[in-house]
């Protein structure tokens, strides 16, 4: 497959994190999406973000020597203060706390940057106390960086998950933004999102 790594701008990069992208069609492609006609969703699918070329959501590096490296999802990209972070750093911490069953972390844009938002799901009857909040972030902390803790850390009853079993982030990002969730019929327990709307006030 003609696969790349691209920037922002749509240039090719060697040794350096960018988005995996493939320039001309290939085999396995979908040809078109239930129950779209005139074949918008398809198209803000795959290829919204580089005009005529299939955009995956993955980042990757391709080395000098023609090695690719997997380095996860790019919609689930964590960017406070300019610095890229993977959210499955924080999940590696998170969901080795005893108390935590489930978690999602999002950035929320404010102020022209992005905090990091941390939703949990407590194992049941717990709250999340003082103690258990200064935990979550001291283990983040020491697991990972500073910029990794969350500047807010919210309890939910539930973490949206799609038909197929993969965690939403962009559902939950796009609810504290105010703004509508697409595709909700993807989701295994879309009602959960309900939670979410003015969450953070």
């Amino acid at each position: 497959m003609d696969i790349d790594c691209f920037d922002e701008n749509g240039n090719s990069l060697v040794d350096d994190q960018g988005e995996l992208v493939c320039k001309t069609a290939f085999p396995s492609m979908p040809i078109y999406f239930w129950d779209d006609s005139d074949g918008k969703k398809y198209h803000d699918a795959y290829f919204n973000v580089f005009p005529n070329i299939w955009h995956h959501g993955d980042y990757i590096d391709i080395t000098k020597n023609n090695g690719i490296i997997m380095l996860g999802r790019s919609d689930a990209t964590l960017n406070p203060q300019g610095v890229r972070i993977g959210t499955a750093e924080i999940y590696s911490v998170v969901e080795n706390i005893d108390e935590i069953e489930d978690s999602v972390v999002v950035g929320y844009k404010t102020d022209g940057d992005e905090e990091v938002v941390l939703f949990v799901k407590l194992k049941p009857g717990l709250k999340l106390s003082d103690e258990l909040l200064k935990r979550i972030s001291s283990s983040i902390r020491k697991s990972c960086s500073p910029r990794h803790v969350p500047s807010v850390c919210k309890q939910v009853n539930d973490i949206p998950y799609t038909i197929n079993g993969k965690k939403v982030e962009v559902a939950v990002k796009r609810i504290i933004h105010g703004l509508d969730v697409k595709n909700k019929d993807a989701l295994a327990n879309a009602a959960c999102l309900n939670e979410y709307i003015g969450i953070l006030g």
